[in-house]
């Protein structure tokens, strides 16, 4: 009950001091009242625990002397102990609290924050008679005067009252000491006499002042630490006043001349290391020069000191000394001369020391000089360090430092558009003659930093800057002499050891910013699909799209309407077109204006040059894909485009002929001279494209894949695109130095559509006489002519004249008006065309056949030549495509153009005759894409080392599998292996191969030469008939430059030979061509083997 009148007054007290609620207010006090009351009845907190208290405090004091702490462990102990007397039940509360409020107790807590507590002790007062006890009564004195002067024995007599000190009273006197050492000063100022002492000879004349070994010494290295001597003057030159006793002046002189030259090579160090330098790096480069000079300091203060401690005589050897600092002073010189060097250049950058230190110290180790190289390559990487920090910066953050006058990075003042900001918004500095404003040990590496620095911008726009930190390595390396430079690797040189470094140092940060920006750029910015975007739209990589694209435009032109040259129906009429593989929001169109004013409708339907060049496609790319692929690229990749668009203009005219009645067939003399024609163009067009697409546009966008994908950075990146660009342009023929070959083949697709043009005119003119002819008959007859249908055609059912088109080039855009004005514009067209023509329509098909052979052998000509003269990568496709077109001519002409496999080419067939049959198809695939792309009629098997029966069979039926019944294999045995098996030089009996695959074999180009047969007489040749060969099957190969090997033939006798085969050299690089006539009962044929 006592508990609770206490509680309970307690909570009153509580009430009354926290609410402060006035006594008036009875209502809201009792509410307070009773809700601290209940709070507090029904709290759940216990009594602090006294036991965890104590292990608590325990545990603070083992770990003061843990952390070696220990004054502050036994004071908390002493404490403790004498708190414990005083014990009562709100002591753990007390200490719980004081635990609770402490912070880092063992880390914070000062030993000198106790004296705090102790109380400050009242000093005592003098006693009365101190203060009078010294007085003084001279008239100088005051009662202000200061008791400064008074002696440590009088204030130690304020602070006592006993009397016994009082009878024993000091004064100054009794303090005054009597001086000491007189005699050593009297003795040191007797030493340095000589230094202004005046001899004179009895004449009166002065003469050589005589010093000691001991004084001459003392004077040198006074003179070596930069101190002011006697013996030599500021420049250290000698003075001439003194001589060394007991030796010559001679001797003298160039003892102290030795001397003076060691210490006047180092005043240009000395004299730097007490200037005052403005910028960072020379500041370091001056501590690490006084640094070394400090250490030149300390051997010469040991040297004296040896000299002064000596216990013993000893003989002073001005000459050991000068040899002992020798090692010593050498890395110091060389410092020295660097320090000179760099003095004496004028406008030397501040990085020009670097250059030298680093020319120096790899001299130095070339030399042998292993104390030089290591002060001076120790400096140049401690000041290295100062020139790292920017580099640093750059490569991290991306930033310049601002006045930063020595890093070799500098940005435009003025803000770019983001696509701009990798190309031109940071540039590298260059002097005025043109070289890199940065040192020349880090040009290698100057790109690697710039891109570097350059790439962390760009994340910066990006806001991927953040993602950097998952590829950066823990630590960088270490960039300081000792782990550059260590001493197992001093024989390496000091150029390879600091590439290697500092290759790696910025490879650590070249490859997070690097790899980085290439992740984003494939994976967060489509890098990947811009391209696919760009060769479907540019490249025409899918055909079926493209072509949908082209037939649209093509229609327009050929209906002469003009709604293609509205940029909103061309834009229609593309993202229709490549919908499903772009993104067509970002794809438009336009034609360019300047191109197609001044050409009529006519004009740009009857040639590839006008309209077609004025189509623009364009295709938005997000600003980080611009920074691989700029807008001149885009150029290129229109170009491209044009040329492709062109080509399928000309096929899309000769894809359908244009037939002419059957009643006009006999009349018209130029048709067969028109297929042939149209032949040969869609032949020429066709190759032309094939190459494109096979040998140019996709081995090369499969490079630029792989290009892209091992590029370092974007840098390497950007490259391989530009060279991409430059490779397709130049191999589809589209460069400046092709530009006449380019325009004779637009000549060739103007050519096509002239074809089209000119039989089209011809077939109406037909049209119009059958007409005529018709109605002059009608008239003559006494009958009515028939009625005619609604559509032009007579009720007989006779059609018209007109070009086979499928049923899926119906233009359902243009109205019944347009096709009407459209016929209307292609019949008065043809007529034109057909009555301005005065040559008969025979006549000019065989000028225009003429005039296709002119262009393309003038185009595989020029070919040839440009790439025979040019070194260019381009050159090797520019033969090829050439190659390509003399072939087909060859193969239009009705020759067979065969392949030759083998011949001095040890390893051919031995590669091929495997029973592993993948070893088979890695070495045979080549080969079969090699005559599937260059179209071979056959293949020429001249096996000139060991191979088995098995193997040529194997590889017969591959090709006979592959490639058809109506492809040609040959073999080109040597004549003697068809009269006996062992003279050969396949390893397999040819007897035996005519048995077993005989059918498959054309025939055998026997080797009549270089001593495996001999055509001077029938003899041999009758041998193999008599041995059973056919003549049909055997064809005599000869070589016709005598160089090669013996022959000779008398053709006359021989009547039953098949044909012979000649070896013809042409061009300096002896491109053999084997030509063969081949002789049948009933025709003939001409067969041309290219040796590839």
């Amino acid at each position: 009950m006592a508990f609770l009148t206490q509680f309970g007054a307690l909570t009153d007290e509580l009430v009354a001091a926290v609410s402060g609620i006035p006594q008036t207010n009875n209502e809201r006090r009792d509410a307070c009242r009773e809700f601290a009351l209940r709070s507090l009845r029904h709290n759940t907190l216990p009594r602090t625990n006294q036991f965890d208290v104590k292990d608590r405090l325990n545990g603070l004091e083992e770990r003061f002397y843990v952390v070696g702490r220990d004054a502050l462990g036994e004071a908390l102990r002493k404490r403790l102990n004498a708190l414990e007397p005083h014990h009562n039940q709100f002591t753990p509360e007390a200490l719980h609290f004081l635990l609770e409020l402490a912070d880092q107790p063992a880390q914070n807590s000062k030993l000198s924050d106790l004296d705090a507590l102790i109380e400050p002790e009242e000093e005592a007062p003098a006693a009365e008679r101190d203060i009078w006890r010294f007085v003084d009564y001279a008239p100088g004195s005051s009662d202000e005067e200061d008791l400064d002067g008074q002696s440590d024995g009088a204030l130690e007599s304020l602070t006592t009252a006993s009397s016994a000190e009082d009878s024993c009273q000091r004064t100054a006197q009794n303090l005054a000491t009597k001086p000491q050492g007189e005699d050593l000063v009297k003795q040191v100022e007797d030493s340095q006499v000589w230094r202004n002492a005046s001899i004179k000879d009895a004449g009166g004349r002065p003469r050589k002042i005589p010093i000691s070994t001991t004084q001459l010494l003392r004077e040198a290295l006074f003179m070596l630490a930069g101190l002011e001597t006697s013996l030599f003057d500021q420049q250290c030159n000698p003075v001439t006043r003194y001589q060394l006793w007991g030796v010559s002046y001679d001797s003298y002189k160039a003892l102290v001349t030795s001397f003076a030259e060691c210490s006047r090579k180092l005043l240009p160090l000395r004299a730097f290391s007490r200037g005052s330098e403005q910028p960072p790096l020379l500041q370091v480069f001056q501590g690490c020069a006084q640094n070394a000079l400090h250490s030149l300091d300390t051997d010469l203060s040991l040297i004296q000191t040896r000299l002064v401690t000596r216990k013993e005589d000893v003989v002073i050897s001005l000459i050991g000394v000068l040899e002992e600092l020798g090692p010593k002073l050498a890395p110091l010189y060389a410092l020295a001369d660097i320090v000179r060097r760099l003095q004496e250049e004028r406008n030397s950058h501040a990085f020009r020391y670097l250059e030298l230190l680093y020319d120096a110290a790899g001299i130095a180790q070339l030399q042998g000089n292993s104390a030089t190289y290591r002060l001076l390559g120790t400096i140049f990487f401690d000041c290295f360090q100062v020139y790292l920090k920017p580099i640093r910066l750059w490569m991290e953050e991306g930033k310049l430092l601002p006045g930063d006058r020595t890093f070799f990075v500098s940005e435009l003042p003025t803000k770019l558009p983001l696509p701009q900001i990798w190309k031109r918004q940071f540039n590298l500095l260059r002097t005025p003659d043109g070289n890199l404003h940065a040192p020349r040990f880090l040009k290698p590496a100057i790109h690697r930093i710039f891109t570097a620095g350059k790439s962390i911008v760009v994340l910066k726009h990006m806001k991927q800057h953040e993602s950097t930190k998952k590829y950066r390595a823990g630590a960088e390396p270490k960039m300081d002499f000792a782990t550059v430079c260590p001493d197992e690797l001093e024989l390496a040189p000091l150029s390879e050891l600091f590439n290697t470094a500092f290759h790696a140092w910025i490879q650590s940060k070249h490859h997070t910013a690097a790899a980085t920006l290439r992740e984003l750029l494939f994976s967060s910015h489509g890098l990947s699909e811009a391209l696919d975007a760009l060769e479907h739209i540019y490249l025409m990589s899918d055909g079926s799209r493209s072509g949908a694209f082209a037939s649209l435009i093509f229609r327009h032109l050929d209906n002469f309407s003009s709604s293609w040259k509205d940029r909103f129906t061309l834009t229609e009429i593309a993202q229709e077109a490549f919908s499903g593989c772009v993104d067509t929001y970002r794809l438009s169109a336009e034609v360019d204006a300047r191109s197609t004013t001044h050409h009529s409708a006519i004009t740009a339907r009857s040639t590839v040059r006008h309209s077609l060049p004025a189509i623009r496609l364009q295709y938005r790319l997000s600003w980080p894909v611009q920074t691989i692929i700029p807008s001149d690229a885009i150029h290129s990749y229109q170009t491209i485009f044009t040329f492709q668009l062109q080509a399928r203009r000309a096929l899309s005219v000769l894809q359908h002929p244009i037939l002419f009645l059957q009643r006009h067939t006999s009349t018209s003399s130029g048709l067969p001279t028109y297929h042939i024609l149209r032949i040969k163009l869609l032949w020429f067009i066709n190759t032309l494209t094939t190459y494109l697409t096979t040998l140019v546009l996709a081995p090369n966008t499969a490079r630029l894949r792989t290009d892209l994908r091992d590029a370092a950075d974007v840098d390497d990146m950007i490259a391989a695109h530009a060279s991409f660009v430059r490779r397709i342009v130049n191999e589809a023929c589209q460069g400046a130095r092709l530009q006449p070959i380019r325009e004779c083949v637009l000549d060739v697709f103007d050519l096509a559509i002239n074809l089209e043009d000119v039989q089209r005119a011809e077939t109406g003119r037909l049209e119009e006489e059958g007409k005529e002819v018709e109605r002059l008959s009608v008239l003559a007859s006494p009958f009515k002519s028939p009625a005619k249908s609604p559509f032009g055609a007579s009720v007989t059912g006779r059609p018209k004249a007109k070009r086979r088109r499928s049923e899926e080039e119906d233009d359902d855009d243009v109205d019944d008006d347009g096709d009407e004005k459209n016929r209307k514009m292609l019949g008065t067209f043809g007529k034109g065309r057909g009555s301005e023509r005065v040559k008969p329509h025979a006549v000019v098909m065989r000028e225009m056949l003429v005039e296709f052979e002119r262009h393309v052998r003038f185009i595989a000509g020029g070919l040839r030549g440009v790439a025979r003269a040019s070194r260019e990568e381009a050159a090797a496709k520019w033969d090829m495509l050439a190659e390509m077109l003399e072939l087909r001519i060859l193969q239009a002409s009705g020759i067979k153009v065969l392949g030759m496999l083998g011949g001095a080419a040890p390893g051919t067939f031995t590669r091929l005759d495997t029973d592993d049959p993948t070893v088979f198809s890695a070495y045979y695939t080549p080969l079969a894409h090699l005559i599937r792309e260059r179209a071979l009629d056959g293949l020429d098997l001249d096996v000139e080392e060991p191979m088995s029966l098995r193997g040529i069979i194997q590889l017969i039926d591959r090709l006979r599998s592959d490639f058809g019944p109506d492809f040609l294999i040959t073999l080109a045995p040597v004549a003697a292996a068809l009269l006996r098996a062992e003279h050969n030089l396949s390893g397999f009996d040819y007897e035996a191969l005519e048995v077993l695959r005989g059918g498959e074999i054309a025939w055998y180009n026997a080797q009549f030469y270089c001593g495996w047969g001999d055509c001077s007489n029938p003899a041999m040749y009758e041998m193999l008939l008599v041995k059973g060969w056919a003549a049909e099957r055997i064809v005599v190969g000869l070589v016709t430059n005598p160089k090669n090997g013996r022959h000779e033939m008398r053709t006359k006798r021989w009547t039953l030979m098949r044909g012979r085969k000649r070896w013809k050299y042409r061009f300096p690089e002896i491109l053999n061509i084997i030509r063969t006539a081949e002789s049948k009962r009933n025709r003939g044929r001409l067969h041309a083997m290219v040796w590839i």
